[in-house]
């Protein structure tokens, strides 16, 4: 077991390598020269090359590039550009709303899939069964962006139910006012494919010998469901959670951009929108550091 963690420990350091390159690569060659963009309204010769030896980027790619990996290995990815203040203090201040959103979507969207994916194996191949498969590939057919603006639209401007958009430094604000509606919305999208996939996992399961035998001793149908079927049904539903778990820290981009929520999502596509190549940086490398871990 040891070894196996060292191997694939061993294997992080290319891949973690490789991504560097390539969002290196992708924003200096693809991405264009923030500086116009940092200059704004005073765009002249000399105001651009200030910015650009302010910014590092009057200096060699190689030049750069190492700075990039001296950066990855002390965690330190200096200032934001657009800003000025410090990349570790903007992503600490992001993360916390970004982590209430998906946290709570992922585990109200997982929770209720799994106690339907059960029950709808249970009773598989009924008219049930097929009303709720077509629901979900109804829904899966629908785009996010549709649910959030009618949902938006609909249950916030219209019927006053919650507020259109907003975020507080309260906590229990929060969770009381602004949280609800972004997480019924994201549990709606969520909660289609991940139904489909969990009644898949268990209707595979409820087909192996060790389920007839377990009938056959003359076990109830619920003892088998939840003691047999669910525990083997689970290993590939344990997985694909532990795989959305790194998405908490990216946050949901749509849900934050439309609500107004201060988190990583939309601290993303500022960065993005704005060319913040330090904030760019920082947040690709986490992620990807925590998708490998």
């Amino acid at each position: 077991m040891l070894a196996y963690v060292i191997r694939r420990m061993l294997q992080m350091v290319p891949t973690l390598f490789g991504i560097m390159l390539l969002l290196f690569v992708l924003f200096n060659w693809v991405g264009g020269d923030p500086s116009y963009i940092l200059a704004g309204k005073n765009l002249n010769a000399q105001t651009l090359a200030n910015i650009r030896t302010q910014l590092g980027l009057d200096q060699s790619q190689g030049a750069q590039f190492l700075i990039f990996v001296r950066q990855v290995l002390t965690l330190d990815f200096g200032t934001s550009w657009s800003t000025q203040q410090s990349v570790a203090g903007i992503l600490a201040a992001r993360v916390g709303p970004s982590v209430m959103v998906t946290g709570t979507i992922l585990l109200v969207a997982s929770g209720l899939a799994l106690l339907i994916a059960a029950w709808i194996a249970y009773v598989r191949g009924s008219l049930t069964d097929r009303l709720v498969t077509m629901a979900c590939t109804t829904a899966m057919s629908v785009s996010a962006l549709v649910y959030i603006i009618a949902g938006q639209y609909g249950l916030a401007y219209k019927l006053g139910w919650f507020p259109v958009i907003g975020w507080s430094d309260s906590l229990a604000l929060n969770l009381a006012l602004y949280l609800p509606l972004p997480v019924l919305l994201g549990v709606l999208v969520a909660l289609a494919p991940e139904l489909r996939f969990y009644r898949s996992c268990f209707v595979e399961e409820m087909g192996h010998d060790y389920v007839r035998t377990a009938r056959a001793k003359g076990l109830s149908e619920r003892v088998v469901m939840l003691k047999h079927v669910m525990r083997n049904a689970l290993i590939p539903i344990v997985t694909s959670l532990m795989m959305s778990l790194p998405h908490l820290l990216v946050g949901a981009l749509l849900l934050e951009r439309f609500f107004a929520i201060p988190g990583m999502g939309n601290e993303v596509l500022m960065a993005v929108e704005r060319s913040d190549f330090p904030v760019i940086k920082a947040i690709t490398v986490y992620v990807a550091a925590a998708t490998m871990i």
